[in-house]
């Protein structure tokens, strides 16, 4: 559907203002998502104080595969996490900490601000639970890795189920005795 800018290109003997609905006007949503990718266990708990408490080879490769393309923004202690920037892929920290950062990642002052200067990127939130909880409600989509169990977490991944459904469910799997599956969730 063409914004009111688009149509304000034509030349006045083409006006459809009296055709089209008047949402056609209006400036539409950004085209690109906004998507959330964690490893929760059965609590939501994503990390201990020690960090994630599981190691999951096939979920890395999934992470990998799915973050291919956007940008990736992660809070302080993620980043924290992380000896390098994700490859191929513009990485970004939502902090309070005004800090320097390492080479290959920037700093994002907030989620409107990183969409507004890369308006044709879709963004990849990948954690802690503070940056979770600040994104959740401008995400249209979840990408979860459901770790089966209880590993006694301490950080946790905002409840969610009230606002997304479920639409796809993989199979589960197993590394290491750890079972888990991918899901993934559509905001309602």
């Amino acid at each position: 559907m063409p914004t009111g800018a688009q149509l304000d290109k034509f030349p006045a003997p083409y006006d459809c203002q009296n055709v089209l609905p008047p949402e056609a006007f209006k400036a539409g949503p950004l085209d690109h998502m906004i998507r959330l990718i964690a490893a929760m266990d059965s609590k939501r708990g994503i990390a201990t104080a020690s960090g994630i408490p599981w190691k999951l080879p096939g979920d890395t490769a999934y992470f990998r595969q799915q973050t291919a393309q956007g940008l990736i923004l992660m809070g302080r202690a993620t980043y924290n996490e992380f000896a390098a920037p994700l490859h191929g892929r513009e990485n970004f920290v939502l902090s309070t900490n005004p800090g320097p950062l390492r080479a290959g990642f920037g700093a994002g002052g907030n989620l409107d601000q990183l969409r507004a200067s890369h308006p044709d990127e879709d963004i990849w939130v990948i954690g802690g639970a503070a940056v979770y909880a600040a994104t959740i409600s401008q995400a249209q989509e979840l990408l979860v890795t459901q770790v089966l169990g209880d590993f006694n977490c301490t950080k946790f991944f905002p409840n969610f189920t009230d606002a997304f459904r479920l639409t796809a469910r993989g199979e589960e799997r197993e590394d290491g005795g750890v079972s888990y599956r991918f899901e993934t969730w559509q905001r309602l």
